[in-house]
């Protein structure tokens, strides 16, 4: 049986996140019935990363074994037919043929994100379900600047979702990158694994940096502390996007 790769984008707007469950329609079950819609297989796909309700994907990536070998673009056109049928607010992007070893999850070397903060007193309109709003003007260089002390390998008990599945709390944080981009601020993540809800955790301290309540000794304060409670709110879903998986 030939397996695949999806390279996968996604609103999660209306979405109760990826991966599929008893609550609600997730992205997963959409691919999954357009697959079978397409093949006649009922089967579970694999995803690189469980994004949460309401979180966005422009790169996410999905393994699947099909019965037949058909060819890519054969695969990738029925998907989206069948998803534009069902009315979904996916897209398959593009499809590989891969080695049978390969595992979108456990093949993974890296995972980027991109969340989205625009800072502006006028409410949002058209971004109001892709950015976090934020009224009152942030400091994107202070911002990066205390970033960089999240960088490296660390306990991220901190930012750490009282839900979290992981066995440890240490990671290794790639980069962490804040840029402003015109009324946007662009927060950059990449690890090759996260813990739940960690980047989430870090951009909502990032914002009390950038309001001015919090200076990067504050902020390396609170991941010393490997205490949940001193982190600040957690920043909403729909500011966050999974960019990319490298491989």
């Amino acid at each position: 049986m030939p397996r695949y790769k999806l390279l996968i984008e996604y609103d999660g707007t209306p979405y109760v996140g990826w991966q599929a469950q008893a609550n609600g329609r997730s992205a997963q079950q959409a691919i999954e019935e357009a697959i079978l819609a397409f093949t006649g297989q009922t089967l579970r796909i694999q995803g690189a990363g469980r994004t949460d309700a309401g979180v966005h994907a422009t790169g996410q990536v999905a393994s699947v074994m099909l019965a037949k070998d058909w060819s890519t673009d054969r695969v990738r056109d029925a998907l989206n037919a069948h998803l534009t049928l069902q009315d979904d607010y996916v897209t398959i992007l593009g499809v590989e043929k891969m080695p049978d070893n390969f595992d979108a999850r456990f093949s993974a070397k890296g995972r980027r994100y991109l969340y989205r903060l625009i800072d502006r007193r006028p409410p949002l309109t058209l971004e109001r379900h892709r950015a976090w709003h934020i009224r009152k003007s942030l400091d994107a260089d202070a911002m990066h600047e205390a970033a960089q002390g999240l960088v490296g390998h660390h306990d991220f008990t901190t930012f750490r979702s009282a839900d979290c599945q992981a066995q440890s709390p240490m990671k290794t944080l790639d980069r962490l990158d804040v840029a402003r981009v015109g009324d946007e601020i662009h927060v950059i993540a990449t690890a090759r694994s996260f813990l739940h809800n960690q980047v989430r955790s870090m951009v909502g301290s990032l914002r009390r940096v950038g309001a001015g309540d919090w200076s990067k000794a504050d902020l390396v304060g609170v991941l010393e502390a490997r205490d949940r409670t001193r982190c600040a709110a957690l920043a909403p879903p729909h500011g966050l996007y999974l960019t990319g998986v490298d491989y």
